[in-house]
Order: structure tokens, then C-alpha cells, then sequence
């Protein structure tokens, strides 16, 4: 069947999307770091990080990377699109490796290979992107049951997790950051792609912003993207960013595709054997994040503890009493 044109005009987006956040990661990191030396730490809850130019100059980064990344939501489904961020991890890694001396072993640059050619996989079998016509179409997938259901369960579990866990594991588990971005990601996901729908319908000459709809999805994308900022933020001063950002987008890729098979019903036009490839694709690209995790100390001096279930301080207790 071939890639459509409008999926190659999602993935040149998604590319560049995944090149600027990549290096947005490092930049804000490095700003963050500065910040802690002045000031109360973002991962103790601080904000000084605010007066940090180099912050904002990541975050500037990141902002024309999330609009190159809403731009692709408009021409391609989320499931070619969501996966391709895994190249966001590469660039994040080899920079991390080189800027923040945070060491890239050998297994690790295969790790990056393996994202590559789960990346591949993915975009010459994704399915067509859903024609739609009108905002309100969107409004009605979003309305139905089952993504009721999933946005119920998406909002209970955030609100647990902020209020219960946060307070108690927030610095020592790095689940708990990740994953109130992550599931709030996936609403943000459904939320871009239907205000990237609107403007692309709006600049086709249907204007969308008569209607309510496009603007409640208008918001629920800002408020979700101020939550996840503000707790990725966090995650980034509390631990490494080797692991940040491979474990962030397993779990925000994860569950965006689950979000998406249910509202927009990505997998109905495609066979068995094209969801298979797919699938394929993306445990190749899980098992490159999850082999980039797993060797990022690998030729350190002194080995440590991986952080995602560890404090800083139980790490440094352990080398010790090595």
C-alpha cells in the first residue's frame, strides 16, 4: 500500500520534533543543575530554575519541538507518530554522553540502533490517517464509552498519585513523576491531535473555532502540558536523564497507543499481519530504551544502583559498602 503523503508529511515533523526535544533535555538539565547550585532544587520543590536563562533556552527548545510534534499529530495517526519520540532518546543519550559526561557504553549506542530500526518498522506499516471533516467528529469518539471510561480511570489514577504518592516516593521512585506525565500525556495526545485537526480544517477554509468543542480541547491540552512540565521538571533534578528519558517514553508511548486504539480506532482498516509488524516494531523499540537503561552505568569507575526504584542516598550506601 505504501506511505500516504500525508504520513511522510507526519514523520519529516516527528523527526524534527524528536531532534529538538532531544537536545531540550540536555539544555534544561544543565539549567537545572545551575539552578540547584543557588537556589532550592526543582526536585525538592523549587523554582529557581525560573530565573535560569539557560532553562529557558530549553524550554524554547522543547516548545518549537512539542509544535513540530502537535503539527504531526494533524497528518498522521498517534501510532506512527508517538513511537518515532524514541529518536528524541538517541539524540538525548549521545548528547547526555558527550555535555553531561553521563556515559553512553557500546550497549547503548545499540540500543540506539534498535529504536532506529523499530522506528522503520513502524512507519512503512502504519495504517492511513482517519479522514475527518469536521471537529465534532472528534468530539463524538471522544464522547463515546469506552474512552469515558479510559479518561475516568486516566483521572483518578493522576489524582492518586499526586496527592498519596508524590509526597512520600516522589524522590526516591521515579514512576511516580513519570507516571502522572505520562498519563496525562496520553489525554494531551487525543487533545492535540483534535486542535491540530481543527487548524488544519480551519486553514483549509472550515473554521473549526465556532464550535465549543475545539476549544475545550484547547484547554484540557494547556492545562495537562503546565502538570507534565512541572513533574518532568522534577523527574529531570532528581535522576539521571539516561533513564528519564527512555522510561518516560515507554510508559507515555504505551499508553498513548492504548488511548488512541480506543478513541480513534487506529487498527480497524489494517489486517492481522499489519498490527503484528507494528507491534514488532514497537517491542524493538522497548527493548533498544530498556537496553539503553540497562548499560547506562556500564565502564563507570564505581557502579551504582539503576535510580528509577532508588534514592540518591541508597545508591551512595551502596558503593560504600562495596
Amino acid at each position: 500500500m505504501g506511505v500516504s503523503s500525508d504520513n511522510v508529511h507526519g514523520l519529516v515533523l516527528a523527526v524534527s520534533s524528536s531532534i529538538f526535544i532531544g537536545c531540550s533535555y540536555i539544555i534544561k538539565k544543565k539549567g537545572l543543575k545551575k539552578a540547584g547550585d543557588t537556589g532550592t532544587r526543582a526536585g525538592s520543590g523549587g523554582y529557581s530554575y525560573l530565573y535560569q536563562p539557560l532553562w529557558w533556552a530549553g524550554m524554547v527548545t522543547m516548545i518549537v519541538g512539542e509544535i513540530a510534534n502537535f503539527a504531526a499529530y494533524a497528518y498522521a495517526p498517534a501510532i506512527l507518530v508517538t513511537p518515532l519520540g524514541a529518536l528524541s532518546i538517541i539524540f538525548s543519550a549521545v548528547l547526555a554522553h558527550f555535555i553531561l559526561e553521563e556515559k553512553l557504553h557500546i550497549f547503548g549506542m545499540l540500543g540506539c540502533a534498535l529504536c532506529v530500526v523499530g522506528s522503520v518498522t513502524i512507519v512503512l506499516h502504519a495504517p492511513q490517517e482517519r479522514i475527518i471533516h469536521s471537529v465534532k467528529e472528534v468530539w463524538y469518539l471522544a464522547t463515546e464509552p469506552g474512552f469515558i471510561v479510559y479518561t475516568f480511570i486516566v483521572v483518578v489514577a493522576v489524582a492518586v498519585l499526586i496527592f498519596r504518592y508524590v509526597p512520600r516516593y516522589g524522590q526516591t521512585h521515579l514512576v511516580v513523576y513519570i507516571g502522572i506525565c505520562s498519563l496525562t500525556g496520553s489525554l494531551t495526545v487525543m487533545s492535540v491531535k483534535a486542535v491540530g485537526i481543527a487548524l488544519k480544517l480551519t486553514f483549509s477554509g472550515m473554521n473549526q473555532f465556532i464550535y465549543f468543542q475545539t476549544w475545550f480541547f484547547t484547554i484540557v491540552v494547556i492545562a495537562f502540558c503546565l502538570l507534565q512540565i512541572n513533574y518532568l521538571n522534577m523527574a529531570l533534578d532528581t535522576f539521571n536523564t539516561a533513564v528519564v528519558s527512555p522510561v518516560y517514553y515507554v510508559m507515555f508511548t504505551s499508553l498513548t497507543i492504548v488511548a488512541s486504539m480506543i478513541m480513534f480506532k487506529d487498527w480497524d482498516s489494517q489486517d492481522a499481519s499489519q498490527i503484528a509488524t507494528e507491534l514488532c516494531g514497537f517491542v524493538t523499540i522497548l527493548s533498544g530504551t530498556f537496553l539503553l537503561h540497562k548499560t547506562k552505568d556500564m565502564g563507570n569507575s564505581t557502579p551504582v544502583q539503576p535510580p528509577v526504584f532508588t534514592s540518591p542516598g541508597h545508591r551512595s550506601s551502596n558503593s560504600n559498602s562495596r
